[in-house]
């Protein structure tokens, strides 16, 4: 199968070698050096300011935006959550279960984060944002650095969930200021699902260590001490933090993360012009360079996905709820190219002649 879909991707050889090898112990000297080697090159590739630290979490990354929200806040704060799709609105269901007092920016779906939404909300009432810089259900991009000229004016924490951006879009996390970034392993880390990643600024770790969290798992007082040693508090996905390990070599190796944005970003472009006089709308206003949202002129949605994953070989992304007949996504991230997307539009194009689109 090609797998156009935002995760899991594609993975490289390399990735996918390690994930055949028997998976070792790992309270060892050793898987202490990838793991500090690890972090190491998650700080680096996210621009992390001194002082950073990084944990790699056994959960999916809505596991780490619930951690991020328990760890970072409290009844006492008073939270602006941007909710522009079902991972935006993710973190205003985590506010509401842990009580955290909160207000959203509510954006129809493909609508972008303009200058002047944000600022209609007065900064002042708020002591922290929360925000999918990617709101991957639609591939609507956010500007981080302009939410983070807001969170710098009126003194906001600010924690970017960077799941589907980071290394597929130009992200900087001392330049916009963010304190808190969350990405995962299954994106254009295009390893298998079951790691997060979550960097935290001198100012994150400092908050977190100071405040008290009803949670065993996901205590990352406990996380950010046993990183200190290269190791996690429990049991972790060891074969996935070995592949992670390979791949983040792999993107170094090749020019780092800048490299690996511009190619994420060519491959959207190369299959954007391939589909222009296609029967298709592109559906966000501002589209990021993991993933394309196509709206389907002259058919169902949901009924290409199932055409193209039975009759082609070939997966898209289907959407969920009031989307998933007028909405499909097509992803470029992992180990994909430009051939690759010549096959996926020939499908398309043969769809098209059958009368299905």
């Amino acid at each position: 199968m090609l797998n156009f879909t935002v995760g899991p991707v594609m993975s490289s050889a390399e990735v996918l070698e390690i994930g055949g090898e028997q998976v070792p112990y790992f309270r060892t000297t050793e898987f202490s050096e990838i793991m500090l080697e690890n972090e190491r090159l998650m700080l680096d590739f996210s621009n992390a300011p001194k002082g950073s630290g990084a944990v790699f979490m056994t959960n999916s990354s809505s596991g780490s935006m619930e951690a991020a929200v328990m760890n970072c806040f409290t009844p006492e704060d008073r939270v602006l959550v941007i909710d522009g799709g079902s991972f935006g609105h993710r973190f205003v269901k985590i506010c509401e279960i842990h009580d955290i007092p909160h207000e959203v920016i509510k954006l129809e779906a493909g609508e972008k984060l303009t200058k002047e939404r944000l600022y209609q909300q007065d900064g002042k009432n708020y002591t922290g944002l929360l925000v999918n810089i990617d709101e991957t259900s639609t591939g609507v991009l956010y500007d981080s650095e302009m939410i983070g000229e807001y969170c710098r004016e009126f003194g906001l924490f600010y924690v970017c969930d960077c799941v589907s951006s980071f290394l597929a879009d130009s992200f900087n996390m001392s330049k916009c200021g963010a304190d808190v970034m969350i990405t995962g392993s299954q994106k254009a880390l295009a390893c298998p699902p079951g790691i997060s990643i979550i960097v935290l600024s001198e100012n994150a770790i400092e908050r977190v260590k100071n405040n008290k969290v009803k949670s065993m798992y996901f205590d990352l007082k406990d996380a950010l001490s046993n990183m200190e040693r290269g190791q996690t508090p429990f049991t972790p996905a060891v074969g996935i933090l070995r592949q992670i390990n390979v791949r983040l070599k792999e993107i170094e190796k090749a020019g780092g993360v800048e490299e690996e944005v511009n190619r994420v970003a060519s491959l959207a472009k190369d299959f954007r012009e391939k589909i222009k006089g296609m029967p298709f709308e592109m559906f966000s206003q501002s589209p990021a360079n993991g993933v394309t949202s196509l709206h389907p002129l002259n058919a169902d949605a949901y009924e290409i996905f199932l055409e193209l994953k039975d009759n082609y070989g070939i997966w898209v992304c289907p959407n969920g709820g009031e989307l998933a007949h007028s909405i499909f996504r097509v992803g470029h991230i992992g180990c994909l190219n430009a051939k690759d997307n010549t096959t996926l539009v020939n499908a398309l194009k043969d769809l098209q002649n059958k009368g299905k689109l």
